[in-house]
């Protein structure tokens, strides 16, 4: 049992990413057991600007202080504050996995969780509007590497994020 625990604990951050069907096979019933707990550093800090990452590279963030690894463009926005987060609210909400916990005028948090096993990522929106742009931060609650998954979400609602607006 205990070499099944190192192993899972190893393998944890790949399968998130790829969510293998033959482990899944091998481990019925694991679905939602690497959901972990919610993070306490969620919401707009002090400096008005969202949580920095982590050392792991499992997150990226558009903070103007964060470093290559962990560095993404925040979303351009032009026009109506409001609409531009009812848009971005609907992106998120058709994603795989989706559930918003929180939506204001200026602020959106979702998490998102992996279909077979359960991995909860934390991903958030700050409307910022004397940057007339929405930083982002998504950051997978366990693990080390989550093989870009991440990066990838964003720029997915980024890429149709920014066709709405130029409609």
């Amino acid at each position: 049992m205990l070499l099944m625990g190192i192993w899972l604990n190893a393998a944890a951050p790949a399968v998130a990413a790829t969510e293998s069907p033959m482990f899944l096979a091998a481990l019925p019933g694991l679905s939602g057991l690497f959901s972990g707990t919610r993070p306490d550093n969620l919401g707009v800090k002090e400096d008005g600007q969202l949580a920095p990452c982590p050392s792991s590279p499992n997150c990226v963030v558009s903070r103007s202080d964060a470093d290559e690894e962990h560095e993404i463009a925040p979303l351009a926005f032009a026009g109506d504050q409001g609409a531009a987060m009812d848009q971005l609210k609907a992106i998120v909400t058709a994603q795989p996995g989706a559930k918003v916990i929180t939506a204001s005028d200026d602020y959106l948090y979702a998490e998102f969780e992996s279909k077979l096993m359960g991995f909860v990522d934390d991903v958030e929106f700050y409307l910022d509007p004397s940057a007339a742009a929405v930083q982002v931060r998504s950051a997978s609650r366990l693990g080390q590497s989550d093989l870009g998954v991440n990066r990838k979400r964003i720029e997915a609602i980024r890429a149709e994020f920014s066709a709405q607006q130029t409609t």
